[in-house]
């Protein structure tokens, strides 16, 4: 090989990237940087705003950070930062991922581009290029951001993404943006980015170079997710998600792909989805990290257990309620459903309305619906006559015909937790009418402590908290399902009455 084909090898961005820089794989060994298949496609498709929906351990901010480096190395007072989710994860994908692969390239390399200030997360180099990874952002222009885990950063520290958003953003205005993450949860700059990347795709249109473009990469798509053999076994549950997928995908999975999903789930369980989505909607649906409900509503899911359900006119409908005032007030409708079951067929929330507000929802559901109420299970705090006007949220109930049972109080929050994780178990919820209620139900987690760099035993109290207490309201109420006879059987006057009709005197939507 010529000096000048070595020369023109050395000019190549391409060449440098596949044959120049060492990494510590999986397996803690230093090897050879190649880009696998995931890698490649993205370096083929990135735009100068990137946004990467993706299953784990693909390999992104590997390629990121190294070629970032690269262009700081050949080209003079090029300013690269990554952003991660935590002070651990910056100090580790700085250690490994920049300084690392600098420390070991052919000494040449370094004598030409050496460092000229190398601190815990810098490194600055003599052509004044410089590559920084920390956990916040810094001030000037930058060419290169990456944003490592920004699901996780806006799902657990929302101020700082809203500080990436107004600050580090705008820092690379002229240069390019690569955010990844997996997902966590429906809401958060995360997914309205992906969504906002996506709507893009759905248009049929060239992004604009200030347009997200959106990469997705599935676990299905990566060749070394399989396995020969396993002693998990493949149930019939596994086999329907198996044919869903593969109908919404247009994948075919072989059996070394199923037996790898299954291992993974049975060690993952709830965060199996989000880890290792198969589709951008199933990794948002997916309960956050922390997550205190993630196994039950995943076995919820597994077993078509979040469907469409009817709601069955001939059967009584009772609620369960967490009050809120100034926050949320939640309230779940269920019916007694067939084998123990409780089917959820409706969930409403609200905030600032008087107790009237919701005793007119109920009343207008109830009428809709063809239904009668049964019983409406209240926390404790709906004895407290001062958090409502006008004798307090029994006696407005009370007048307008609903018959109130007060759930009594529960003083240890995890021990309510528990038992509403073994009722989700044996519960069913209508796919679209609970919708809201599911998503409150998943993003309901545990605090996180930053000192620690941990969650906590305690949970986060905000707006899904309200939605989950009522559940608990439920959980811890002692309802006990009736025995519900056959339609067309016979049964009593409180079951018979019509749709908007008056029996007795009584009101038609309570039993």
């Amino acid at each position: 090989m010529t000096a000048a084909v070595r020369i023109n090898q050395f000019d190549n961005p391409i060449w440098r990237l596949h044959n120049l820089y060492t990494i510590v794989d999986k397996d803690g060994k230093r090897v050879p940087f190649r880009p696998n298949a995931a890698q490649q496609q993205f370096l083929e498709g990135m735009g100068r705003r990137n946004v990467i929906l993706k299953a784990r351990q693909l390999g992104f901010t590997t390629l990121c950070c190294l070629l970032y480096l690269d262009d700081c190395l050949f080209n003079k007072d090029v300013r690269a930062s990554l952003i991660a989710h935590r002070l651990g994860d910056a100090k580790a994908i700085f250690r490994d991922k920049v300084k690392l692969p600098y420390d070991v390239l052919p000494e040449g390399i370094r004598n030409m581009v050496g460092t000229v200030a190398d601190s815990a997360d810098t490194l600055t180099f003599s052509n004044n290029s410089s590559f920084s990874v920390s956990t916040s952002t810094r001030g000037g222009t930058v060419n290169w951001l990456h944003i490592s885990e920004h699901g996780k950063i806006a799902a657990q520290y929302p101020e700082k993404a809203r500080e990436i958003k107004t600050g580090a953003f705008p820092s690379a205005e002229r240069g390019v943006i690569t955010i990844e993450s997996t997902a966590e949860g429906d809401a958060g700059d995360f997914f309205d980015i992906c969504q906002e990347a996506q709507e893009v795709e759905r248009q049929g249109r060239e992004p604009h170079p200030t347009d997200w473009r959106f990469f997705f990469f599935p676990w299905l798509a990566e060749p070394t997710y399989r396995l020969p053999q396993t002693v998990v076994p493949i149930t019939p549950e596994d086999e329907r998600y198996f044919l869903k997928i593969e109908a919404e995908t247009g994948r075919i999975l072989d059996e070394a792909q199923r037996n790898w999903y299954v291992r993974e789930q049975k060690r993952l369980g709830g965060d199996m989805k989000r880890e290792y989505p198969a589709t951008p909607r199933e990794a948002f649906e997916q309960a956050l990290e922390g997550a205190y409900f993630a196994d039950q509503l995943a076995f919820a899911e597994r077993h078509e257990r979040i469907t469409d359900l009817p709601i069955r006119p001939e059967r009584l409908v009772h609620t369960a309620w967490d009050l809120g005032r100034n926050d949320l007030t939640s309230i779940w409708l269920w019916q007694d459903g067939d084998g123990g079951l409780s089917d959820f067929v409706g969930y409403y929330e609200a905030s600032g309305e008087y107790i009237a507000h919701y005793a007119d929802w109920l009343r207008g559901w109830a009428v809709e619906h063809g239904v009668m109420f049964g019983n409406h299970y209240m926390p404790h705090d709906a004895k407290r006559d001062l958090l409502w006007l006008e004798g307090g949220t029994q006696d407005v109930l009370k007048k307008v015909g609903l018959r109130v049972s007060v759930v009594p109080v529960t003083p240890n929050k995890i021990e309510a937790i528990q038992v509403a994780r073994r009722h989700l178990m044996m519960a069913r919820f209508d796919r679209a009418r609970c919708a809201q209620g599911l998503k409150r139900l998943r993003a309901y987690r545990k605090k996180w402590n930053d000192v620690l760099g941990t969650w906590s035993n305690e949970p986060l109290h905000d707006d899904n908290s309200n939605a989950a207490d009522g559940f608990m309201t439920y959980a811890q109420s002692g309802h006990k399902p009736v025995q519900v006879p056959l339609p067309g059987q016979a049964r009593g006057d409180r079951y018979s009455r019509g749709k908007g009709r008056r029996s007795g005197g009584r009101s038609a939507w309570s039993a």
